[in-house]
């Protein structure tokens, strides 16, 4: 039995519909030139990318800029499979963290230092036994085993978990909840949107 069922993806988008109903998207370019997306913008490296574009605000009905066979056909779909069976986590979920973290972009770099895939930060990355945040092998098989452990530190809650992930664990256990923090509420809205669209198609 998969750790995350179906119903808990369903009960959290109700319970993340209280959240803020806008999400942030950016283009950037690291500095090899690499394009990836995201939440947090580097000044002079990003652009506002339109959300709407992306698809990531409708929680039923159509979704603008991706195509269904957008999320039937993912790239290292093997390595996601298998880390998500070995750490029983379910694979979608997992995929919909890579698309909201990097865009499914290897190289990714946030402009806190996160990394990869899975956008580890270099203390996480050391912890998680990754050595090369870029390989996606390692960098998947390091963000599961990290939100393993969130999922296990708070026992299960979807919600908390992400927040966590994006946040710190720190700050979720510091407010008792989600924390007050605009990013990481439009954050796990946008996980759980990619989260629902993936475990439809």
């Amino acid at each position: 039995m998969r750790f995350l069922s179906i119903i808990m993806v369903t009960t959290s988008l109700v319970l993340i519909c209280q959240l803020a109903s806008a999400s942030s998207l950016y283009l950037c370019k690291d500095a090899r030139g690499k394009k990836y997306y995201s939440n947090m913008p580097e000044s002079g490296r990003c652009v506002s990318y339109s959300t709407n574009k992306l698809g990531i605000i409708s929680l039923s009905g159509k979704w603008p800029g991706y195509s269904s066979n957008s999320y039937k056909n993912v790239r290292y779909h093997k390595q996601i499979d298998y880390w998500g069976k070995r750490y029983n986590i379910d694979p979608n979920l997992i995929k919909a963290i890579i698309r909201a973290e990097s865009g499914f972009d290897r190289y990714a770099i946030s402009k806190k230092g996160a990394q990869g895939l899975m956008q580890l930060m270099p203390d996480t990355a050391r912890e998680m036994r990754v050595s090369d945040p870029f390989n996606p092998e390692e960098n998947i098989a390091g963000g599961v085993r990290y939100l393993r452990k969130l999922l296990k530190m708070f026992n299960g809650n979807l919600v908390l978990s992400l927040a966590a992930y994006n946040a710190g664990p720190g700050q979720v256990k510091k407010s008792g909840g989600v924390p007050r923090i605009t990013e990481t509420r439009r954050y796990i809205k946008r996980v759980l949107s990619y989260y629902d669209r993936y475990a439809k198609a």
